[in-house]
C-alpha cells in the first residue's frame, strides 16, 4: 500500500501536473539587461507539465510519481478538462496521448532513480533525463502503433515523421530547460526537507 506521505506527494503531483498543463514555460534575460528594455519574457514553446511530472518523481518517489499520473489520466479520460485540449475518452485517438501515457512510467523511473542515492544535483538530473526519455519513447511507440493499427492499408510512413517532429523533436529544447529547473528545485527542496 501507499504511505500517507506518498499519497500527499501524489496529490501535490496531480495538482502540479494539472496546473502545469495550462502554464506556458518562459525565461527572461539576465537581470543586468532589465534596465535597458524592461523585463522581456521569452517562451520556451512548452508548458510546465513535464516539469511537474519529473518534479513529483524527484520529490515523492516512484509510487507517488506514478500514482499522480494515473490519477491525472483518469481525470482527463473521464471528461474533466485537465488535458491541454479538454478531456474525454476520445483523447485516446489523438497522437499526443502516447506522451500523456508515458507520464506514468516516466514519473515512476524518475522517482525510482532519484531515491537510489542521497540527493546530488547530477544524479537528480540523470533521473529527470531518464524520465523524459521514457516519456518520449512511449509517445513515439504510441504514434507508430496507432499509425499502423489505424492506417494499415497505407504503406507510407511519412505521416509519422511530422508527428515525431511536432511532439518529440520540437519541444526537446524547452523540455531540457524544464529538466534543469526540476532538478535544481528538487535538489533545493530535498535539502530543505532533509531527505
Amino acid at each position: 500500500m501507499f504511505s500517507p506521505t506518498e499519497l500527499l506527494w501524489a496529490f501535490i503531483g496531480l495538482l502540479l501536473t494539472i496546473g502545469g498543463t495550462f502554464l506556458e514555460a518562459s525565461v527572461t534575460d539576465l537581470p543586468w539587461h532589465w534596465s535597458e528594455s524592461g523585463i522581456p519574457i521569452h517562451s520556451l514553446g512548452v508548458t510546465y507539465q513535464i516539469g511537474a511530472v519529473l518534479l513529483v518523481g524527484c520529490l515523492g518517489g516512484k509510487n507517488a510519481g506514478a500514482l499522480s499520473q494515473i490519477a491525472y489520466l483518469a481525470l482527463g479520460l473521464t471528461w474533466l478538462p485537465v488535458f491541454a485540449q479538454g478531456g474525454g475518452i476520445a483523447y485516446l485517438k489523438l497522437p499526443s496521448f502516447g506522451y500523456l501515457l508515458g507520464f506514468i512510467p516516466g514519473a515512476w523511473l524518475c522517482g525510482y532513480l532519484a531515491f537510489r542515492q542521497p540527493p546530488k544535483l547530477e544524479f537528480l538530473a540523470f533521473s529527470c533525463l531518464c524520465g523524459l526519455l521514457v516519456i518520449h519513447l512511449v509517445g513515439i511507440t504510441y504514434l507508430v502503433g496507432s499509425h499502423y493499427l489505424t492506417l494499415a492499408s497505407t504503406d507510407t510512413i511519412y505521416p509519422i515523421v511530422p508527428a515525431i517532429q511536432k511532439y518529440s523533436l520540437d519541444p526537446i529544447p524547452g523540455q531540457l530547460a524544464l529538466v534543469c529547473a526540476a532538478t535544481l528545485l528538487a535538489f533545493i527542496l530535498r535539502r530543505i526537507m532533509f531527505y
